[in-house]
């Protein structure tokens, strides 16, 4: 796909016109995907997406006047039910800390439907081991967290988001002890702040190595208690359900699939929280857990929001290798156990197979380097010297010490016959974090009103070019809490409410149950094939080490791939609106995966988590955020279009 890079003084402007991207040139059936890049200045976070960026789009549902529109919509009912169409004030896409902690806040003002693709703890939030990290120490400063930020995120950072994030992240955790959360404190009584690669101080909150599994504990056993939230598990959400309002798009909730009884739901929501994590699995290594398939993120681009930074993915540098491992796993792992980033801030060496150093022959802060510099450490010497994994030792501090900062992962690893208090760890990178998603104003709003976002599904300029450790569950905490106002504002304010009859305004998405059961396992088959095959394509094309040759190579064998998929697809009997798990998650897959690989090509230059041979050296001209802007998706694929787009074949 041919992108087109505007200048500062380009089509992009934030204060008072309604922005356009370059059409380009298709390589593969996809949206035009313009991505533009303009000043720093003029591409402020701050500004607020909802109030400024305005896209012109297709008008796919739009009535003949803005008051014929506005005649037929009323106010949703708190929590309707009329058959699998049901009613809330808020409805909220995901169960980590982000989606969790905005619950709380807005069912003191109205119904919230929580919809979660597996059980409510399954999210990645639950498997972020290290901890929160916030100014909590006198010896600390919000300035030289801000500091450490920008630096870890090759200067890429919105630096009023950066100063939003670091200065309210002391409150959000105050809240979270007061809800129940329980983390570790020192001898003298006061919270241990652990210290971990790319902060200059000790700032970093955790429970041991478990610390989201703790904050998610804590906050569900809040949401359980709370009477006005309604938990929804195993609703695969499959696409936005939106409306056209003149040059505006409006999300008025969600359909989803109830993966156990394979029936279609739909949630007519006042207001849409997105906050379904990240997109680890277009890769085949992941520290993500199974459910993180890019849905938010692809859902949004369907629906016509904004995306940005979507090259910058990023890769922990020590996930555990079962390879070195004197007791292999008897199965495949689904994801990858993660080795926290807290091991090499609490003194942890790496080493490569013949037991020598390297770290420090690439960066004068050796292990304590932020992760984009490990990491690429790391695959330099795996390829360097054809090995597999290198060493992460640790063994040098007390027993006793290392057992209690680091429980889980020694235990983990004990059950492979591995003893860490006296052994080095294999370890080599995986897919850890996708710094881009969803552009964000200050209050989660993005550019489809209705539509807010939080978490890793969302861009809001903090991460820059590379995420500092334990900034995630800070981010989300923070963007969270700041959404909740603005929605309750459009809740309670905004008269563009469909009635219960406004959901027939969109095709009901419909199972496979005409399908026979030969047809449908056979799909199923060359689905799972088909996603093994676009991971490969991405860890070898699209990985730690990039060049522009191969990212095109990945952008032509992904189109190609996409297209034969479908054609498959639909020669064994399935149809536009049909909907299963393993086929919507494909969909959504394709649709980040070449999100990914558009980003990396438009982006001439080597920043952060975006290393390129071919330009390996910053710019600072450079030093801009790529966003990319819908636009027609006429001869888009099954993967770029809407459920209730789809072209009738």
């Amino acid at each position: 796909m041919a992108t087109s890079v505007a200048s500062g003084s380009g089509q992009l402007r934030f204060k008072d016109t309604i922005y356009k991207g370059h059409s380009c040139r298709q390589a593969y059936s996809v949206h035009n995907i313009a991505v533009t890049k303009c000043t720093q200045k003029e591409l402020s976070w701050s500004n607020g997406v909802s109030k400024s960026v305005r896209i012109n789009k297709i008008n796919d549902f739009h009535p003949q006047s803005k008051q014929d529109y506005r005649d037929r919509i009323v106010g949703i009912k708190s929590c309707l039910r009329d058959g699998y169409n049901k009613y809330f004030d808020f409805a909220v896409i995901g169960s980590g800390v982000a989606g969790l902690r905005y619950a709380l806040e807005v069912a003191k003002h109205g119904t919230v439907a929580v919809i979660t693709k597996a059980e409510p703890h399954e999210s990645n939030t639950q498997y972020a081991q290290g901890g929160v990290s916030a100014v909590l120490c006198p010896s600390d400063s919000v300035e030289s967290h801000m500091q450490d930020t920008i630096v870890a995120g090759a200067h890429l950072c919105d630096e009023e988001t950066v100063r939003v994030v670091c200065t309210e992240g002391p409150e959000r955790i105050r809240e979270l002890i007061a809800m129940g959360a329980s983390f570790d404190h020192g001898e003298d009584g006061n919270l241990h702040l652990a210290r971990e690669g790319g902060h200059s101080h000790h700032r970093i909150v955790h429970a041991a190595d478990m610390t989201g599994r703790e904050i998610e504990r804590a906050l569900l056993e809040a949401v359980k208690k709370d009477h006005n939230i309604f938990m929804f598990e195993h609703h695969f959400a499959l696409d936005l359900l939106t409306s056209q309002d003149g040059s505006e798009t409006v999300c008025h909730g969600v359909d989803t699939l109830n993966t156990e009884t394979q029936e279609v739901v739909r949630f007519m929501s006042k207001v849409t929280l997105l906050a379904s994590g990240g997109a680890g699995h277009i890769y085949p290594s992941t520290t993500n857990p199974p459910v993180a398939t890019g849905d938010g993120i692809a859902m949004a681009h369907r629906a016509d929001a904004v995306i940005s930074n979507m090259e910058f993915v990023q890769f922990h540098p020590t996930a555990l290798a079962d390879e070195g491992l004197p007791i292999k796993p008897k199965e495949p792992r689904e994801n990858a156990f993660l080795i926290t980033e807290a091991v090499r801030g609490d003194g942890g060496i790496l080493y490569n197979l013949s037991k020598e150093r390297f770290m420090p022959t690439y960066d004068q802060r050796a292990e304590l380097a932020p992760r984009d510099v490990v990491a690429r450490s790391i695959d330099d010497q795996l390829k360097k010297r054809n090995e597999k994994y290198v060493l992460l030792d640790i063994s040098h501090k007390p027993r006793d010490e290392i057992l209690t900062h680091f429980p889980n992962i020694a235990r983990e690893c004990l059950q492979h016959g591995l003893d860490i208090t006296r052994d080095p760890i294999p370890v080599v990178p995986a897919a850890h974090y996708m710094c881009g998603g969803v552009r964000a104003g200050l209050q989660g709003e993005t550019d489809v009103r209705g539509l807010y976002v939080a978490g890793e599904a969302a861009c809001t300029g903090l991460h820059g070019a590379n995420r500092l450790a334990s900034n995630s569950l800070l981010e989300a905490l923070v963007f969270a809490r700041r959404a909740v106002s603005p929605s309750v504002d459009h809740m309670r304010n905004s008269s563009s409410r469909p009635d219960r009859g406004a959901t027939r305004w969109w095709a009901r998405p419909v199972p496979p149950r005409s399908l026979g059961g030969g047809a449908l396992s056979n799909i199923v088959r060359r689905t799972r094939e088909v996603r093994k095959e676009l991971q490969l394509i991405m860890w070898e094309y699209v990985g730690i080490v990039r060049s522009t040759i191969r990212l095109e190579n990945a952008e032509k064998r992904i189109g190609e791939l996409e297209l034969e998929w479908e054609a498959y697809l639909f020669q064994h009997g399935w149809e536009p609106t049909m909907v299963g798990m393993e086929a919507c998650e494909m969909r959504n897959l394709f649709c980040c995966a070449k999100l990914v690989v558009s980003s990396a090509l438009a982006r001439h230059e080597s920043r952060g988590l975006h290393y390129t041979v071919d330009f390996p050296q910053l710019e600072e001209s450079m030093r801009l955020p790529t966003v990319i802007f819908p636009a027609s998706p006429v001869n888009s694929s099954w993967s770029s279009r809407q459920l209730h787009r789809q072209q009738i074949l």
